[in-house]
């Protein structure tokens, strides 16, 4: 045999086990203001990808609203068994997930959905255990009040105090405004809860009103993060403008539907305004709405020039917001990955992931 065709041969049985690698840079940086990164895909073929969670041993899960849990462990994608049947209608589905702190010890994650009931969904929180590809263990922490058939407004996010281990937890009005002012329900309000589900005795509501309840008058809020001193903020949705992100304090009134900056699809005033005694300014609004959907605030770790710096994904533009909360100032990134980003989180290496509904994909944005 000649030389050269054992050669080729050999190359052509090589290439029998090579596969795409998930996660090669692209050819062309992308520009973010002064900084040029590369977008990195890292997960493709995902169905309305929710969340992002980062494991201990390097693995990465993924939430997808119909239902799915996938894991991405090196290049291999993998669907983890185990995952209940959920209230898959419009804005409702698995959401959320919360890689606890020792979750390298219990196995445990965290997660709220849309519960299935009689009366339609309901949004919950769950935990199960994480035993190589299979959930077990999946038991109930949290269901807020009262079901409805709507597909509107379940929230859903979720962080945790890194001191106490007490979980924050968002819940839309599920499409009925005027529930998000009544304490007597949990719609429209953020929630705090101890690490096993149970109430924490500090909590600022007791009486008439539900004892999980933190903060009110929300709308929708999809976005909820921690900042390097601790202190709590969200990003919720407006109406038809007036997007909104709040520093979330106990037992306050965020506004909802009593003042707004956004007005009714169409147009038309919504309640009495942007102002009202007892009621909480947001920190920052959009109008137009940009759809907010996942928040961050980011350490610095591989852009020392963004520390502290808040991240949001647009679901309607097509762009990730930076907003610089030493002036409020925002800037607006868009590449042909950015087409509905979801979710965005920081990495434990410092790159930012986030996930992009109409590319069904999870990218990782790291310095050129």
């Amino acid at each position: 045999m000649k030389l050269t065709s054992l050669l080729t041969g050999i190359l052509l049985l090589a290439s029998a086990f090579v596969t795409a690698v998930p996660g090669a840079a692209l050819a062309e940086p992308r520009r973010a203001g002064a900084v040029e990164v590369d977008v990195t895909p890292v997960m493709t073929g995902l169905d309305e990808p929710w969340a992002l969670g980062f494991l201990p041993d390097g693995r990465a899960v993924v939430t997808e609203r119909d239902g799915a849990l996938k894991i991405l462990d090196g290049t291999t994608i993998t669907r983890v068994q185990g995952v209940p049947k959920v209230f898959a209608k419009g804005q409702g589905g698995l959401l959320d997930v919360l890689v606890p702190a020792d979750h390298a010890q219990t196995q445990r994650l965290l997660f709220t959905y849309a519960k299935p009931t009689l009366k339609g969904g309901k949004t919950a929180l769950a935990q199960a255990i994480l035993e190589g590809e299979r959930l077990t263990g999946w038991s109930v922490l949290f269901e807020m009040t009262d079901s409805a058939y709507s597909g509107r407004h379940f929230g859903s996010r979720l962080t945790r105090d890194p001191k106490t281990g007490q979980i924050y937890m968002t819940i839309g009005d599920r499409g009925t405004p005027e529930d998000a002012q009544d304490l007597g329900n949990h719609s429209g309000t953020i929630i705090r809860l101890n690490a096993d589900g149970s109430v924490p005795g500090a909590n600022p509501f007791n009486g008439g009103a539900q004892k999980e309840i933190w903060s009110y008058g929300h709308r929708n809020p999809q976005g909820l993060t921690r900042d390097a001193s601790g202190r709590l903020w969200a990003v919720e949705h407006g109406p038809q403008g007036g997007d909104e992100i709040n520093h979330i304090e106990p037992a306050q009134n965020y506004g909802w539907p009593v003042i707004t900056y956004g007005e009714q699809y169409g147009g038309g005033k919504i309640g009495i305004g942007t102002h009202q005694d007892g009621m909480v300014q947001p920190k920052f609004h959009w109008t137009p709405s940009i759809a907010p959907s996942g928040y961050m605030i980011y350490s610095g770790k591989l852009f020392p020039q963004w520390t502290g710096h808040h991240f949001i994904g647009s679901l309607k533009f097509g762009q990730i917001a930076k907003v610089d909360p030493a002036n409020w100032t925002e800037v607006r990134y868009e590449w042909p990955e950015t087409g509905r980003v979801r979710d965005i989180r920081e990495a434990p290496d410092g790159a930012i992931w986030f996930l992009d509904v109409v590319e069904g994909a999870a990218f990782r944005i790291s310095p050129r």
